[in-house]
């Protein structure tokens, strides 16, 4: 347990740490990061290139996670967020969610929503092939072999990839998107190399918490896609086939769910879920 909190406390330092390099330093100039929130006040959107690159620095520097495993993370947590800093910072198109960003590219149209999805989708097959497989085919045929390793790419790709999407769905209110991720904080608990990276997911939000909170900033695309890349990739890092379906089966509900009902309006009429929701939040607009 001390050293998944110092694997935490550690991803939270180099968070915190990437986010006052950025604030001096912002890429492009403070302008191009700025944006109005709900209240219409301006804040920043480099939360998100902090929280990537914290994490992808805790990942590297965490011990105990095997290599192939170690680049699979750091590839699902740049990849997510370079993808979400397109659309981020040079959104185009008028459609939203992902029906809609399907929907453009079905027309031909290529908008940086559409893009976002290739390429997560992309970076969640190429995280599949880097992370190792559970399944032991030693005695099944080589077409067997081949079709089975070629679903649980499939499968484990849609968890990467579905997990970044789904994260980006909670970031509409201040530090919803990092309670959802920490919601996972328990799975650090063990000593695997999945549970070191729940524990890095975890720690680099939470070191990120604060401002996100008092409303400085927001995780943005940047941020929530780079998480949810890692999460996904600890999830099909620590679970077998059948785990990794049932994680799917969640993700794709309520990714379909968010279509048609407002997550927003769903937490705000539950006691409990709004409650955490607004949990170190300023007190909402009357």
């Amino acid at each position: 347990m001390i050293r998944r909190l110092l694997v935490a406390g550690g991803a939270a330092l180099a968070a915190r740490g990437a986010w006052e390099l950025l604030l001096k330093n912002p890429p492009g100039g403070r302008k191009l990061w700025e944006r109005t929130n709900h209240r219409g006040e301006t804040l920043t959107l480099l939360e998100g290139p902090a929280y990537t690159l914290g994490a992808a620095a805790a990942t590297v520097l965490t011990p105990g996670i095997p290599a192939r495993v170690k680049t699979a993370a750091v590839v699902a947590t740049v990849g997510g967020g370079t993808f979400g800093a397109i659309d981020d910072l040079r959104e185009t198109g008028q459609s939203k969610g992902l029906r809609g960003h399907l929907g453009e590219l079905a027309r031909g149209h290529v908008t940086t929503g559409g893009l976002k999805v290739l390429g997560i989708g992309a970076t969640g097959l190429v995280v599949a092939l880097l992370v190792p497989s559970r399944r032991d085919r030693g005695d099944s045929g080589l077409v067997v072999r081949g079709l089975g390793a070629a679903t649980d790419t499939l499968v484990s790709g849609a968890v990467v990839a579905g997990s970044a999407n789904l994260m980006n769905l909670f970031d509409l209110r201040p530090g919803r998107a990092i309670k959802v991720a920490l919601l996972f904080a328990p799975a650090a608990s063990g000593g695997s190399p999945a549970g070191r990276l729940v524990a890095v997911a975890c720690g680099a939000g939470a070191g990120l918490l604060p401002v996100d909170l008092a409303e400085k900033a927001m995780l943005g695309d940047t941020g929530a896609n780079a998480a949810g890349a890692l999460l996904g990739t600890a999830a099909i890092t620590g679970l077998g086939r059948k785990g990794q379906l049932a994680v799917l089966a969640v993700v794709g509900g309520l990714t379909l769910a968010s279509e048609k009902v407002s997550f927003t309006k769903v937490i705000a009429r539950t006691p409990v879920l709004r409650e955490l929701d607004q949990l170190g939040r300023r007190p909402a607009q009357q």
